[in-house]
């Protein structure tokens, strides 16, 4: 179950179309000051990542959000088993590699000490992908 205040700035944030600098702040300080606590935070953040145009900064605290979460709030604390890695992988693939969700593999694979194979191949498709799209631009 989400948090009311989160679902509530979810909302605002949809209905807007757009994330801005005070959003994230806000994110971070208020409504997320502990981190992120369930999946389901994490794909309704990430679901919104995928509908809205945000600031930069928005990358940036999503990310470490996310990274926090996977690596060190889920067992086993610093790495990633093959459950999260797969749903994880799953989440991020939804509308390709984007940028953001690119940020987050590789985020996470940095900070863990272990990262299961679903997430690497993630890592591999969008590389594979951005490659591609360089030869055909």
């Amino acid at each position: 179950m989400l948090k009311d205040q989160l679902r509530d700035f979810i909302d605002s944030l949809l209905e807007r179309g757009h994330v801005c600098d005070d959003d994230v702040a806000m994110l971070q300080g208020e409504i997320l000051s502990e981190g992120i606590t369930s999946r389901l935070e994490v794909e309704s953040l990430l679901a919104l990542d995928r509908l809205v145009t945000a600031v930069e900064g928005w990358g940036t605290a999503l990310t470490r959000l996310v990274a926090d979460f996977v690596v060190w709030k889920r067992a086993p604390h610093g790495a990633v088993s093959n459950d999260d890695a797969l749903w994880l992988a799953t989440l991020l693939e939804i509308s390709g590699p984007s940028p953001n969700a690119m940020a987050i593999a590789y985020a996470i694979l940095d900070e863990a000490g272990h990262v299961d194979v679903a997430l690497l191949d993630f890592i591999m498709r969008g590389r594979q992908q951005a490659r591609l799209s360089q030869i055909a631009a």
